[in-house]
């Protein structure tokens, strides 16, 4: 009889966690999918403030906001990946820089971020940008072609490391004739 009783519990339990999931989960906007993968994403990361869906609430509001640039990954109909490019100046020129870069844990290392970072580049390209500058892994984002923004003389408005404040041209010599320090969007809190 306890036995039975317990089952039942359990599965009464069980429902009620399952419909009220099911109501939470119809009240959420994409961006609420879109910031908890972020916050999933950058969770067990040491080199994080763990504020990165809370930036990406603020840029999603900001002037510096390129609808065409803020990307997700699907998997079933489920937001398992993110990636954003918002303006930032560098002198009299406007490029992009790339914050940030999310997929699911249990969904990293399958190709989704590089899908999304190269489909950023190109739409970027598409809408006439000339570079993009990141702050991030080195390692990582040199296999899509960034390298020291050193290179043309684009500085990161913090003290960082030179290998890991990086840029890409679009297109070759895109960044020949720019130079200065970047100036990020006032919802990075960095400038």
């Amino acid at each position: 009889m306890n036995a039975i009783l317990g089952v039942s519990f359990f599965i009464l339990g069980s429902l009620a966690v399952y419909i009220f999931q099911k109501k939470r989960f119809k009240k959420m906007t994409e961006e609420d999918f879109v910031c908890e993968v972020v916050q999933k994403a950058f969770l067990k990361e040491t080199q994080s403030d763990h504020n990165e869906h809370n930036l990406v609430r603020a840029l999603l509001k900001s002037d510096d906001f390129i609808k065409d640039l803020s990307l997700t990954a699907k998997f079933k109909g489920m937001i398992v990946g993110y990636i954003l490019f918002t303006k930032v100046r560098v002198g009299e020129e406007t490029l992009l820089t790339l914050a940030p870069l999310a997929v699911l844990p249990r969904f990293q290392k399958k190709g989704i971020g590089k899908s999304l970072i190269e489909k950023g580049h190109k739409v970027a390209k598409d809408l006439g940008y000339k570079g993009i500058v990141v702050l991030g892994h080195a390692e990582y984002y040199k296999k899509f072609g960034y390298e020291p923004a050193s290179k043309w003389n684009i500085k990161c408005p913090i003290e960082v490391p030179d290998e890991n404040f990086m840029a890409i041209e679009l297109y070759p010599g895109a960044l020949e004739n720019i130079s200065g320090t970047v100036q990020y969007a006032p919802e990075f809190g960095i400038n």
